[in-house]
């Protein structure tokens, strides 16, 4: 037990610090301005324990890592997608808008599908495998979504408060810049990663 106890207390105290200002923390920043906070908490959430299950897997079972250049490559496309499409708008209807306020569902499927393939390759990611190779993998797996889900939780927060306070536009085109940022990041860390 002092093991499990001290692998999770391990990995929620390194996760939550590697998080801090990371680009999926500002992400959640970026869907709290966006979405009702329970369904962007609940998208991070199974999207973190899904990523994390894997790090662990890799770094207790194999002690190998993923092909991080490939997957930041296709995360970074999809979210210059992301940034052309929130850029873009979309036009609701009152009756649509009414619906989609109540709807959580693709608000969780978005959340949880970008934080899915942003946190693949991640410093969080990959800091979880190094933890899980000293470490049991299910203390190292539930403080590391604990932690990364805690401080993502802060930047929820922190969206909604600005949210309620900044215009529509300057939430659109700022949530589509920071899409773009991310992407771009994504980018040079995937020619980075291809060119070893």
């Amino acid at each position: 037990m002092d093991g499990f106890l001290v692998a999770t207390a391990v990995s929620f105290a390194v996760i939550f610090v590697a998080e801090l200002g990371d680009k999926s923390q500002l992400m959640a920043l970026t869907f709290a301005t966006r979405f009702k906070p329970l369904p962007v908490l609940i998208g991070i959430t199974v999207a973190t324990a899904v990523v994390h299950l894997v790090s662990v897997g890799v770094g207790y079972g194999l002690g190998a890592t993923l092909p991080t250049g490939w997957i930041s490559l296709v995360a970074a496309i999809a979210f210059l997608a992301f940034g052309a499409w929130t850029l873009r708008g979309d036009k609701l209807t009152d009756d649509e808008k009414t619906k989609a306020e109540r709807s959580t569902g693709s608000a969780i499927l978005a959340v949880g599908g970008a934080f899915f393939l942003a946190e693949l390759g991640d410093k969080t990611m990959l800091a979880t495998i190094t933890l899980a190779t000293q470490y049991g993998w299910f203390g190292t797996w539930l403080g590391s979504t604990v932690g990364m889900v805690a401080a993502d939780a802060l930047a929820i927060l922190v969206g909604r408060l600005l949210g309620r306070h900044l215009p529509e536009k300057a939430i659109k085109y700022g949530a589509a810049a920071l899409f773009v940022i991310f992407g771009v990041w994504l980018l040079i860390e995937a020619i980075i990663e291809l060119n070893k």
